[in-house]
C-alpha cells in the first residue's frame, strides 16, 4: 500500500494530480486551518501531513501517543509554526520549501513600495467610490523612489533578489544582518551593509522586512525603532506579522510619525487589527507573497520531491528537522 498522505489545504491540480500518482492523498475539502483536535487524529492515521503556516504543530500535537506521521512535509519556507525540538524528539522529519518562492516574494515586496509610495490604494478606493472629482496638481501627492535608500532588515535569497529589483527604481541599497554577506554578493548589489537596525531604520526611506519568524525577531519594530525612521519613511513587511508590533505601528502612522507601511503578513492572520484597515496610508494584502501559479505549483513539486526521497529511504534535500 502506498503511504497515506494528509493535505491540509488545496493544492494547485497539478500538484495533488502528480502525488495521486504515487500515495493515497487526503486533502482537507474545507480548505481552512485544521484545528488542534483534527491536527492531533491526523498524527494517527496518516504517514505524513504536509501543513501551511496556518497549521499550528506544536509539542502536544507532535508528542501524541502512538502516533503514524513519520515525515512534515511543509508547504512554504518558514516553519516556525511547527516545533521542531518536538519534532526531532519525536522522531519525526520535517522538510521545507525553499528558494522556489524567491522571485515572487520579492517582486511582491517591489509592489508594497509603489503601492505606498504613490498612494495607489489611496486612489484605487476613491476612485471605485465614486470620490474621484478629477485631475488636480496636488491630488494624492506620493514619493517617488528614485535617489532614495532601500534598507532591508535580513540579507538572505529574497531581500537580494528584492534588492535587485529595487536597483532598477534608482535605489541605493543598505541592509542589515546577523551574518554580514560575501564582498562578492555585496558588490554586484552595491549593498552597504549598515552595524545595526536601529542605524538602518533611521538613514533608509523605505524600511523592508526579510527576515524570520519567531521569539527572536517578535515585535523588532516596534515603538522604539519607529521613532529612528524619517517622517517620510516607508516600512514594507513581507516577513512575518509577529516581527511588527501592530499597535505601535498603528500610533506611528496616526501621528505621522512614519509616512506610509505595505505589509502582506499580520501579527493574528486571517484576522487584521481593525486600525490598520482604518487606515488610508496603510496598503494590505492578504499574504499573497508567493501567489502566483507558478511560485505555488513549484512549492508543491518541493514537497513532493521530499516526500519521495523520503519514502525511498533517504534524506530530503530540505530537511530542516
Amino acid at each position: 500500500m502506498p503511504p497515506k498522505i494528509l493535505l491540509t489545504r488545496r493544492w494547485p491540480d497539478a500538484v495533488e494530480a502528480h502525488l495521486r500518482q504515487r500515495y493515497d492523498v487526503t486533502v482537507d475539502p474545507s480548505d481552512r486551518p485544521l484545528s488542534a483536535a483534527e491536527l492531533t487524529e491526523a498524527m494517527g492515521r496518516y504517514d505524513a501531513i504536509c501543513p501551511t503556516v496556518t497549521d499550528r504543530l506544536g509539542a502536544a500535537i507532535l508528542a501524541v501517543p502512538n502516533a503514524r506521521v513519520r515525515i512534515l512535509g511543509n508547504f512554504g519556507a518558514g516553519f516556525e509554526h511547527i516545533d521542531l525540538e518536538a519534532a526531532k524528539a519525536a522522531g519525526i522529519v520535517v522538510t521545507n520549501t525553499p528558494d522556489v518562492l524567491t522571485d515572487a516574494t520579492a517582486d511582491l515586496a517591489i509592489l508594497l513600495m509603489l503601492m505606498a509610495s504613490r498612494r495607489a490604494g489611496e486612489g484605487e478606493r476613491e476612485l471605485r467610490a465614486g470620490q474621484w472629482t478629477g485631475w488636480r496638481p496636488t491630488h494624492l501627492l506620493g514619493q517617488g523612489l528614485a535617489g532614495k535608500r532601500l534598507g532591508l532588515v535580513g540579507f538572505g535569497r529574497i531581500a537580494q533578489a528584492t534588492a535587485a529589483r529595487a536597483r532598477a527604481f534608482g535605489l541605493s541599497i543598505a541592509y542589515y544582518s546577523r551574518r554580514r554577506a560575501d564582498a562578492d554578493v555585496e558588490a554586484a548589489l552595491d549593498a552597504t551593509h549598515v552595524d545595526s537596525l536601529e542605524e538602518l531604520a533611521a538613514t533608509s526611506d523605505v524600511l523592508s522586512l526579510h527576515c524570520p519568524g519567531g521569539p527572536a525577531t517578535r515585535h523588532l519594530v516596534n515603538a522604539a525603532l519607529l521613532a529612528r525612521m524619517k517622517p517620510t519613511a516607508i516600512l514594507v513587511n513581507t516577513a512575518r506579522g509577529t516581527v511588527v508590533n501592530e499597535a505601535d505601528l498603528i500610533a506611528a502612522l496616526s501621528s505621522g510619525a512614519i509616512a506610509a507601511a505595505g505589509l502582506d503578513v499580520f501579527e493574528g492572520e486571517p484576522a487584521v487589527n481593525p486600525g490598520l484597515i482604518a487606515l488610508p496610508n496603510a496598503v494590505l494584502l492578504p499574504h499573497l507573497g508567493s501567489a502566483t501559479l507558478e511560485t505555488r505549483t513549484a512549492m508543491g513539486m518541493r514537497v513532493a520531491a521530499n516526500l519521495d526521497r523520503f519514502f525511498a529511504g533517504e534524506v530530503p534535500h530540505d530537511r530542516v528537522a
